[in-house]
């Protein structure tokens, strides 16, 4: 079984190709396009470059391309993507204007393209879906929470991942067993006591931060759309809502463009005067460029208020980790998080975090309660995995709006 996986940006799109073949999971291949104008020329010259290498014959040789979808009104989990989908896609364009409008295109764009190739989506709310309501409810009138008013939680693929990898190599095959079953089991399998507590910190151009107990998130910083949480890169973050009608009754700004500056000009370009990439901001901040040191001080302030927040939640944790471009490769980051917190458990050892960039390793001192670990995420794995367990399920057969109207998701809410 191979299933190739696309990730669409809105002029980009890369993929990675897996074999699932006599119960083992490869990656055949991978590669990327940018500045992308054409998505069709763009899936044809993916689709040339798997046949050149060999991997397929034809494109009836895929058994499904999957999708790290973002969100869709009254749709979670792991489901096909046909025109029901995409239109509740759609439904939630204004929550994620930067995310959803270039998949629903590609998605369009893959199914005229390839029409008897299942195309599967896995959004990335769909880890959050057993986090307790209390976590998940912001005290806002019913009406509101029932048009999806709540805290969604994104970069689900990721932190689910870091939740199986995590739990493997800390020796907790009960707990790994139980993230890999999530959306088959719905979290409802034992795990052996004691918890195992986990504090996943995804960081990159776009970041967040989950608490995970034995497999299952229990929250997230990210809230109802991927513009909330922490700084993102030139997304706003945490905002009070009140700043908004004030900005647009103090300076007579539109709604469009109001919006337009949350979401291109806010973030880290904001702070730091124009530099959206972290190694550009850490650059400037390290020849003396105090509006670049600025950005860097609010994102890791808020990387440590949510990893306390997350103590809090899991009294304590087992494991404390990286992942993403940031994560993975700024030790000095990963530094200024970890500093002081030797109260909490906390201990960095400051030679293997320096050694440390883009591969697993343990980062923490031997005295350390907590394990600092840096875990390269892989996403597209996830997203693979979980396209395989859909197309082996009896249900697969049915249509998009049925799985609409009865909640047949990849998994039962709760």
């Amino acid at each position: 079984m191979k299933i190739l996986v696309a990730n669409l940006g809105s002029t980009s799109l890369k993929w990675r190709l897996f074999d699932f073949s006599n119960g083992r999971e490869s990656l055949l291949h991978k590669g990327g396009l940018e500045r992308v104008s054409d998505y069709a020329a763009a899936i044809d010259c993916c689709l040339d470059q798997l046949k050149e290498a060999g991997h397929i014959r034809h494109e009836n040789d895929l058994a499904a391309v999957g999708f790290k979808t973002i969100m869709a009104r009254g749709v979670n989990g792991c489901v096909r993507l046909e025109e029901p989908v995409l239109q509740a896609m759609e439904a939630f364009n204004g929550i994620a204007p930067a995310h959803n409008p270039p998949y629903i295109t590609g998605v369009r764009v893959f199914s005229k393209r390839m029409p008897s190739v299942p195309l599967v989506g896995l959004f990335e709310t769909a880890f959050y879906q057993w986090v307790p309501e209390a976590a998940t409810r912001y005290a806002v009138p019913d009406a509101w929470h029932e048009l999806g008013i709540r805290r969604w939680g994104f970069h689900g693929a990721s932190h689910k991942f870091i939740a199986e990898r995590s739990a493997e190599l800390l020796g907790r095959e009960d707990a790994a067993e139980r993230a890999r079953q999530l959306y088959v089991n719905g979290g409802g399998t034992e795990v052996r006591k004691p918890d195992l507590r986990v504090i996943s910190c995804h960081l990159g151009g776009s970041s967040s931060i989950t608490g995970i107990r034995n497999g299952v998130a229990v929250g997230t910083s990210i809230g109802l759309s991927p513009q909330s949480g922490l700084p993102q890169n030139n997304r706003v973050g945490e905002l009070d809502p009140f700043a908004l009608p004030f900005l647009m009754r103090s300076t007579g700004l539109t709604l469009d463009e109001a919006e337009r500056l949350m979401c291109k000009e806010s973030g880290l370009k904001a702070l730091s005067g124009g530099f959206n990439d972290f190694r550009d901001v850490q650059d400037q901040a390290a020849k003396g460029n105090s509006r670049a040191r600025l950005a860097m001080d609010v994102y890791i302030q808020q990387i440590r208020h949510w990893v306390g927040a997350f103590l809090a939640e899991l009294n304590g944790a087992d494991a404390l980790v990286f992942t993403a471009g940031i994560g993975e490769n700024r030790p000095v980051m990963r530094a200024a998080v970890c500093a002081e917190l030797d109260q909490l458990g906390i201990d960095l050892d400051a030679v293997a975090n320096d050694a440390t960039q883009a591969r697993e390793a343990t980062i923490s001192s031997p005295s350390s309660r907590v394990k600092v670990m840096v875990i390269p995420t892989n996403e597209e794995l996830v997203v693979a995995r979980e396209v395989r367990r859909f197309l082996q399920k009896p249900s697969e057969s049915k249509s998009a709006q049925t799985a609409i109207s009865e909640s047949q998701l990849c998994t039962t809410n709760s």
